[in-house]
């Protein structure tokens, strides 16, 4: 009655908002279809830039846009939050608009976007969808745009990064089997799985590459980052000093046998995780921090026996600092520790050490696959005193 009275199809409110863009967002299909009928563009913005196809996907409304997308509605139309009507999508986890909206949605648009739907589909914990967008080839290692990325604290880059965070390990295990690097986010996502006490994930990433000798390059250390989150995690440490990372630099000090400087202590959190007791800024303006600093915090001291105990495993002859030999005598039980450390290890720890070597870390990661006898493979990763060379 409007229309034929001469009412305009295309009258909007402050807000951009026109009566088509309403009938998308209520799921008033036959107003639409009217509306459309009598030339209604399908592909009018509100002030924010979002469509009705926008709208339609947002609110769950299926009938509308396959009508939308029928009448070539543009999928490509992003808000101005650069977020297109896929990555909303996405976000509800609606495995049902998602398929549809695939094939509408460029890889080039998506890509401009500078945030991909994985990365939605990850943050927000939607595996169904997130598995739907592997199968459909999107990229596993897409990254963040710099504008995106600095909207989180860690700037972090990769969906891999999301799930690890999320500690959702159906969503690793799916985005790593997919070829998803492990290696390319700031704070490498091993460190938070290893920070998080999360080994189901940790194993795998470390089975799919990622580095266990990484390091926080806004925080630096003398020895591997892994290490640090996994001091209190006996059994975490081990297995990533199984598989390669580097003990050495744990006995590395530059104070060596001399007295040590005082250390302050404070509470420092950062990306919502809490790294370390150690004031950081003062140390890194000074130095890196070494291991010997991190295990005299206080939340850390009462553990620097067992952490040494179990790091001599995989070293050779190494030279305590003043700072680690006061920390062994502290305590009377662990004066076997600091007989161990200033002795020279056993032939079967050096023979094992330099089999270790000579395998490497890349090939440590895989030694199931290495053909060797099981024996020795279970020797390498300190299973069995002994090996059988028959």
């Amino acid at each position: 009655m409007l229309v034929q009275a001469g009412a305009r199809l295309t009258p909007a409110n402050v807000y951009g908002i026109s009566p088509l863009f309403t009938a998308a967002q209520s799921g008033q299909v036959a107003t639409l279809r009217f509306l459309i009928k009598h030339g209604a563009d399908v592909d009018s913005q509100a002030t924010d830039g979002a469509t009705a196809l926008y709208e339609a996907t947002k609110n769950g409304h299926v009938k509308i846009v396959e009508l939308l997308l029928s009448q070539k509605a543009d999928a490509n139309k992003a808000s101005k939050r650069g977020l297109l009507p896929l990555h909303i999508a996405a976000q509800n986890g609606d495995d049902i608009l998602v398929p549809m909206l695939i094939p509408a949605t460029t890889k080039a648009r998506i890509r401009r976007a500078g945030i991909s739907p994985l990365h939605v589909a990850a943050e927000h914990n939607m595996d169904d969808v997130l598995e739907l967008l592997i199968q459909a080839d999107f990229d596993v290692n897409a990254q963040l745009s710099r504008e995106h990325s600095k909207l989180y604290e860690d700037h972090r880059t990769t969906a891999l990064y999301f799930s690890v965070a999320n500690n959702n390990v159906d969503a690793v295990r799916m985005l790593l089997e997919a070829g998803a690097d492990p290696n390319l986010d700031l704070f490498n996502p091993l460190l938070v799985a290893v920070r998080g006490g999360c080994m189901e994930t940790v194993t795998l990433l470390v089975e799919h590459g990622a580095d266990v000798n990484a390091y926080l390059s806004t925080h630096p250390t003398t020895f591997p980052a892994t290490v640090l989150f996994a001091m209190k995690y006996l059994s975490m440490l081990k297995y990533i000093l199984d598989n390669g990372c580097d003990a050495l630099a744990c006995f590395r000090c530059a104070h060596g046998s001399s007295p040590h400087p005082p250390l302050k202590h404070n509470y420092f959190e950062r990306d919502e995780m809490r790294y370390t007791e150690l004031n950081m800024t003062e140390c890194t303006a000074r130095h890196s921090v070494q291991f010997c600093e991190m295990v005299s915090i206080p939340s850390m001291c009462r553990w620097a026996g067992p952490i040494i105990d179990v790091l001599l495993n995989y070293v050779g002859r190494v030279k305590l600092c003043s700072r680690l030999q006061e920390h062994l005598d502290s305590y009377p039980d662990w004066h076997p520790i600091k007989v161990r450390a200033t002795t020279t290890p056993p032939l079967m720890q050096m023979c094992r050490l330099r089999i270790r070597q000579v395998v490497g870390v890349q090939r440590l990661r895989r030694l199931k696959t290495l053909p060797l006898p099981g024996s020795l493979l279970r020797f390498l990763v300190y299973k069995g005193a002994s090996v059988d060379f028959e």
